[in-house]
């Protein structure tokens, strides 16, 4: 037979804690607790990122390698391309791709940017620097495999807002940074909502959503949904 808790109602509550001192030690178990969880759950995360990553690279190995080739001979260039990313509260990384673009993209860019919209995410559906290989490597994402060595070295995560560009940050509110405070990840809310297709606003909202209500069965239930997402190729471009 389980005996009756009582839970102390507000005004019990407000007369036990009145005293400064217990107010103050209130505030320190507190954020002991937050600490705890927060330990707990960066613990977890750290623990599947590393073995999903390193098991993705060796066993998938023969793929990434045949890419490699593909990329390769298609035009002789770089198989890596490799930019500065913005991580974790502001930290630059070193972010790599497998190449899916022509070897001149970057001088092209900027005469593009001048036709996109929304400069704060450029993502063009019909994007004439994409080779013909790349378009098949972005439809699947097989372009953002390098990133698991991202993961492996913990300056990104499995399930989290994708790492922007420093240019695009730049062009952020207060609101928008807010999506820096957590480490960014290989994959996120709003790619399994419509990637691409999602204007940056609803990509904002999503990825803020996320961080507010963030916890190891949402990162699973994204994760899960990543796989039907990729295969389906929907607004991957």
């Amino acid at each position: 037979m389980i005996s009756k808790i009582n839970t102390p109602n507000l005004r019990e509550l407000e007369q036990r804690f009145s005293n400064p001192a217990r107010r103050r030690l209130m505030v320190l178990l507190v954020r002991a607790n937050l600490r705890l969880k927060h330990s707990f759950e960066f613990g977890v995360r750290r623990t599947w990122d590393v073995l999903a990553a390193s098991l993705a690279l060796v066993l998938g190995w023969p793929l990434w390698l045949l890419l490699a080739l593909c990329i390769k001979l298609s035009d002789g260039g770089p198989i890596l391309y490799w930019q500065q990313r913005v991580g974790y509260r502001g930290q630059l990384f070193a972010f790599p791709k497998f190449r899916s673009m022509r070897i001149d993209a970057d001088q092209c860019k900027s005469r593009l940017l001048n036709q996109h919209a929304d400069q704060r995410t450029f993502k063009s559906r019909n994007d004439p620097r994409i080779t013909r290989i790349g378009r098949w490597l972005r439809r699947f994402s097989l372009d953002e495999v390098p990133q698991l060595w991202c993961v492996l070295k913990g300056e990104m995560t499995l399930v989290g807002p994708r790492p922007p560009l420093p240019n695009e940050v730049s062009l952020y509110g207060l609101h928008a940074r807010q999506r820096l405070e957590i480490t960014p990840g290989l994959t996120c809310i709003w790619q399994i909502s419509g990637r691409s297709n999602i204007a940056f606003d609803g990509q904002l909202a999503l990825d803020l959503k996320y961080i507010r209500e963030r916890n190891i069965a949402l990162d699973l239930r994204i994760l899960l949904l990543t796989l039907p997402a990729v295969f389906r190729g929907h607004g991957a471009y």
